[in-house]
């Protein structure tokens, strides 16, 4: 009796009983969601120890397969479902896949609540957007991909991202995502911190984001900024894809930042040195050198010396003896070619460089070939008004001016004389070389008419003089081989008229008088004397 009185013995007693209702565990009821471990796996069902008087068992499809084995073990604790109190066997049906899903359901709807994220891997392409698997299946609209429209959502299936949730409807099992609002918020907390490193002159790290024709577009982290093309190298580029791809990553400087309007202005050769530094060390006039032809224009085509430094070479100071009417005749883009530095310009970044200076001038030696007085013979090139052109040498032409091309003919044009492709002979009679002028003369291969006109006529000689030019107030007549006299209307006067295109005839002879001779003028005057 003493031991029911002893407090210790009923503390024991009291302590058992509820050791032996523990045990018991608590009952489960259909519906509840509980935890349980693995504690065998079987080749159809998996056995669970929910706690309870008996264990359950959830069917063996409802685990994953991973590399062509179910994702179980024993040992491993996961959420079960209980459907069923006890079946034939006298385990209880549970479900893995349905007490799954109703977390998954209940993790929707606290994410749409606090507005938080949601993890999901994007399995499939489908109508207007992407099929997302967030454990059970979701919608991610197009528009709601990306903050730019993506052409390919192709690319995109297999990969994971958060999401946030637009709208969901568990009755109907519809779920709307939304992978752009996640993106904005992560720009704009980007753009805070971008913000807080971003001046003039701070030198950021960003991502090539869209390239157009005249720069690119760098991410800096929640804010843009331009790289303008004229900004991306020393030297010549000609599209920015030739330097860069979406995508890269690149440095870059800030070099302008509008803070109310959030424009910035980026530099990426401006974080490397000009290289027009030390361009007097390296190009000094008269400095051979030597580069690649990369731009050809019509006056000129232009020689990158080195990256950041070009040189142009002028149309006229591509050859000495050939006319080039186009660099292009000379030279291709691409072509490596030598010039010498005819002049350098550091403040305006301009050199000028001459590749026929590479070559002897060959009008330096033509004094020395054909000397004042020399003979020569060449064919006619071309005629112009003020004369014809006569070949001399490869790319060397002649002028024999309209006043060197007869002592006495005249004439309106030089084609009435001359045709081209014949061969003509002419006197040297002044080289140039610094000017590349070469003056010819054909009249000079025959003695002066004029010089011995001193010697047998004079003011008042009388003679029969030949007509040969003939106009309404004046004629010309021949008075001695290559001289002529000019006869004006006033000094013609046969007594019926003084039209002399009427009253005389090419060929005729008049009797007429000297009236006027100036030797060094070559010019001669006449009157008619009537018989």
């Amino acid at each position: 009796m003493s031991n029911t009185n002893n407090p210790s013995t009923n503390n024991d007693a009291m302590s058992f009983a509820d050791l032996f209702e523990s045990s018991l565990q608590h009952e489960v009821k259909d519906g509840e969601i509980t935890k349980g471990t693995i504690v065998a796996v079987q080749r159809d069902q998996v056995i669970v120890d929910i706690g309870s008087k008996s264990e359950g068992y959830v069917p063996i499809h409802e685990f994953p397969m991973v590399n062509g084995e179910r994702k179980v073990s024993t040992g491993q604790e996961i959420n079960v479902l209980v459907e069923a109190r006890e079946s034939d066997s006298g385990l209880i049906r549970l479900s893995k896949d349905k007490a799954d899903r109703v977390k998954i359901w209940d993790e929707i709807a606290k994410a749409a609540d606090e507005d938080a994220t949601i993890e999901g891997v994007i399995v499939s392409r489908v109508k207007g957007g992407l099929s997302v698997d967030i454990g059970v299946k979701a919608f991610l609209p197009g528009s709601q991909v990306d903050l730019r429209p993506i052409r390919n959502l192709d690319k995109l299936i297999g990969q994971t991202f958060r999401f946030k949730v637009i709208k969901y409807n568990k009755r109907r099992n519809n779920i709307v995502l939304s992978r752009r609002l996640v993106l904005e918020q992560e720009r704009t907390e980007l753009k805070s911190q971008t913000l807080d490193r971003l001046a003039e002159g701070a030198i950021l790290d960003g991502t090539v984001k869209n390239i157009t024709d005249y720069g690119a577009f760098i991410d800096l982290g929640g804010i843009d900024g331009l790289l303008h093309i004229t900004d991306m190298s020393w030297g010549r580029l000609n599209h920015p894809s030739e330097m860069f791809s979406v995508g890269q990553d690149i440095r870059v400087k800030v070099l302008k930042f509008d803070e109310p309007t959030e424009r910035v202005s980026l530099g990426l050769k401006q974080i490397q040195d000009d290289p027009w530094i030390d361009a007097d060390q390296h190009f000094a006039v008269g400095t051979k050198v030597s580069g690649v032809i990369v731009s050809i224009t019509d006056y000129g085509a232009f020689v990158e010396l080195r990256p950041g430094i070009e040189g142009l070479v002028h149309v006229t100071e591509m050859s000495w003896t050939k006319r080039v009417k186009h660099p292009s005749k000379l030279v291709s883009i691409g072509d490596e070619v030598e010039a010498i530095v005819l002049d350098l310009d550091i403040a305006t970044k301009r050199i000028s460089l001459g590749i026929k200076q590479c070559e002897p001038n060959p009008w330096t030696m033509l004094a020395q070939k054909y000397p004042m007085g020399t003979v020569l013979r060449g064919p006619l090139r071309s005629v112009t008004d003020f004369g014809i052109f006569v070949g001399i040498e490869d790319g060397i032409d002649g002028l024999v001016h309209i006043s060197d091309l007869s002592w006495s003919a005249r004439f309106e044009h030089p084609s009435e004389l001359y045709d081209k492709g014949i061969d003509i002979d002419a006197v040297v009679l002044n080289i140039d070389a610094e000017q590349e002028r070469f003056s010819l003369g054909i009249k000079q291969l025959s003695d002066d008419p004029w010089r011995a006109v001193p010697e047998h006529l004079t003011e008042g000689s009388r003679l029969d003089a030949r007509i040969i030019k003939v106009a309404m107030d004046h004629a010309y007549c021949e008075l001695d081989p290559g001289v002529e006299g000019r006869l004006d209307a006033r000094d013609y006067d046969d007594g019926s008229s003084q039209d002399l295109a009427q009253a005389l005839n090419l060929g005729e002879t008049l009797l007429v008088e000297i009236s006027n001779i100036d030797v060094e003028r070559r010019i001669m005057h006449v009157r008619h004397v009537r018989g």
